[in-house]
């Protein structure tokens, strides 16, 4: 019997201005290859993107949706997930990365916690939203973008807002989806697929500076440890352990952004034992030390710019 072809999974992080925690990626560079890569990724925050011209895959761990022109598609974070064009076309679009939490924490109550849109939480999610059924969603999405590009006097204000109101409208629609129906087999697969390991995520997420066990996850998955293991590292690409290590680092960064707390301190406070198990992790995945870390981004957050320290290419489209 032949054997599977592995899938490969990155993890991609980008690095959002502590001020105004948004990236956008447009251009008319920004076309997609019709060749699939082979490759998933997921990111580190929420991904808003909108297909300006013709069709393709959005592909997902073990299954695929099709997407055309006019759909903007709704990625939340640690979802694996990749895109290729049909066959013979080059599907352009624009990306919005942005952080919900980071910017709307002094908007919305803190009866809104669910920031993320979390797809755990849900029965049905919907990953992709056609132009004709949610114009509204297509319309605010398109604002945004133009308001990042023009970057006229008061655009981080404005588009503030209109990303506000294109939160708001996503909440509500994938809160209000309809209860799946028996011949929806395709939408539960890829809910087993990609929602497999979210109990695990979320918890990490939530306890990442405490100490627990990877056999612990494992129980929160109704899986063995061996098991657990296994599903998680086929659909993440690294280990739980390794998962961990990077959730500690990213906000390890954001610390070292945010706060003039010293580099023992927040080690401490994200849940590592020694400074010197920290400052190894950190020059592991990050490539620099976390003091030289904090100098560069002290720097890129006053020139009001967007850093990107691995994998500079996701400035540009994949090439295969």
């Amino acid at each position: 019997m032949a054997k599977t072809k592995k899938i490969i999974t990155e993890y991609r992080n980008y690095y959002l201005p502590m001020h105004f925690p948004a990236l956008l990626l447009s251009g008319e560079h920004w076309k997609i290859s019709d060749i699939p890569s082979g490759r998933l990724h997921f990111h580190n925050c929420l991904e808003i993107g909108v297909c300006h011209s013709d069709s393709g895959i959005l592909e997902f761990y073990g299954n695929s949706l099709p997407f055309r022109e006019g759909d903007v598609t709704c990625i939340p974070r640690n979802i694996p997930h990749t895109t290729y064009s049909s066959k013979g076309t080059e599907s352009h679009w624009s990306y919005l990365f942005f952080d919900p939490e980071g910017m709307f924490r002094n908007l919305l109550s803190n009866s809104w916690k669910n920031y993320d849109l979390s797809v755990s939480s849900l029965q049905v999610y919907k990953y992709i939203l056609d132009k004709e059924t949610y114009p509204q969603i297509h319309t605010l999405a398109l604002q945004v973008i133009q308001e990042m590009e023009a970057q006229k006097p008061g655009y981080q204000l404005s588009a503030r807002g209109l990303l506000l109101a294109l939160y708001i409208e996503l909440y509500r629609i994938q809160h209000e989806a309809e209860p799946i129906s028996p011949d929806q087999g395709d939408r539960l697969m890829l809910a087993e697929n990609t929602l497999a390991i979210a109990p695990a995520l979320d918890y990490i997420e939530t306890n990442y500076a405490s100490s627990f066990s990877v056999d612990h996850l494992a129980d929160l998955c109704h899986w063995s440890p061996t098991h657990f293991r296994r599903i998680f590292h086929e659909i993440m690409g690294i280990s739980p352990l390794e998962y961990i290590t990077n959730t500690r680092i990213m906000n390890a960064c954001k610390l070292l952004r945010s706060t003039e707390d010293s580099i023992l301190d927040i080690s401490e406070s994200i849940g590592f034992r020694s400074v010197s198990s920290f400052n190894r992790f950190f020059i592991k995945i990050m490539k620099v030390a976390p003091r030289e870390y904090r100098k560069q981004m002290v720097l890129a957050d006053k020139k009001e710019s967007q850093s990107i320290l691995e994998y500079a290419g996701w400035l540009y489209p994949e090439k295969t």
